[in-house]
C-alpha cells in the first residue's frame, strides 16, 4: 500500500513538473518571438536613419549645380523630417514612400545635370543610397517575418492561452500605405 501511493505521489510530480515546464517553455517561446520582433523593427529603424543621415549629403551635392531646383530640395528636406517624427509602422511606411519618391525626383533631375553626374562624391552618395535601399528592403522582409511568426505564435494553441495574460497583441506588418500598388507606380516626375 505504502509503494503505491509513493508511486502515485511520484507520478503527480512528475506530471506537475511537466505540465510546469510547458508552461514556462510556452510563455518563453512568445517573448522571444515578441523580441525578435522588435530587433527586426529597430533593424529597419537603423536603415531608414542611415538613408536620412545620406539625404542632406546628396541634396547639398546636387545643389551645388542645380541651385534653381529649390521646389525639389524642400520636398526633400519635409519628407526626411516626416520620416524622423514617424514611430509606427504604418507612419514609418507612410514617410518612407514620401522620401522614396522625392529622392526619386531628386535624382531625376541630376540626369539634367552632365556635371553632376560625373562628381565622384554624387556618385558615391548615389551607391551609398542604392545599398541602404537594399538593405532597408531586407530589412522589411525579414520584420515581417518576424511579425508573421510572432501572430500565428500568439493565435495558435497554446500561445493563445499566454497572450492575453502577457499583454500581447498582433504586431503590425510594415507595409506601404496605398498597398503594393503604390510600389509597382513609378513617381511621376515634371519639370
Amino acid at each position: 500500500m505504502k509503494k503505491t501511493i509513493i508511486i502515485i505521489v511520484l507520478a503527480l510530480l512528475a506530471l506537475f513538473l511537466l505540465a510546469a515546464s510547458w508552461v514556462i517553455s510556452s510563455r518563453n517561446s512568445l517573448i522571444n518571438q515578441d523580441e525578435a520582433v522588435n530587433l527586426q523593427w529597430s533593424e529597419i529603424d537603423t536603415q531608414l536613419q542611415r538613408r536620412s543621415d545620406l539625404i542632406p549629403n546628396l541634396v547639398n551635392t546636387v545643389k551645388g549645380y542645380a541651385a534653381h531646383e529649390s521646389e525639389i530640395f524642400t520636398a526633400v528636406a519635409d519628407a526626411r523630417s516626416k520620416l524622423i517624427g514617424a514611430s509606427t509602422p504604418a507612419e514609418k511606411a507612410g514617410a518612407e514612400t514620401a522620401v522614396s519618391s522625392a529622392l526619386s525626383r531628386l535624382l531625376a533631375i541630376a540626369e539634367n545635370y552632365p556635371q553632376l553626374k560625373a562628381d565622384s562624391s554624387f556618385v558615391r552618395l548615389q551607391d551609398e543610397l542604392a545599398g541602404t535601399e537594399n538593405r532597408i528592403a531586407v530589412a522589411r522582409g525579414r520584420y515581417n517575418g518576424a511579425v508573421k511568426n510572432f501572430n500565428a505564435a500568439i493565435r495558435m494553441f497554446p500561445g493563445s492561452l499566454f497572450a492575453p495574460g502577457l499583454g500581447f497583441s498582433p504586431a503590425e506588418y510594415y507595409e506601404p500605405p496605398a498597398g503594393r500598388a503604390a510600389l509597382e507606380q513609378a513617381p511621376e516626375v515634371s519639370f
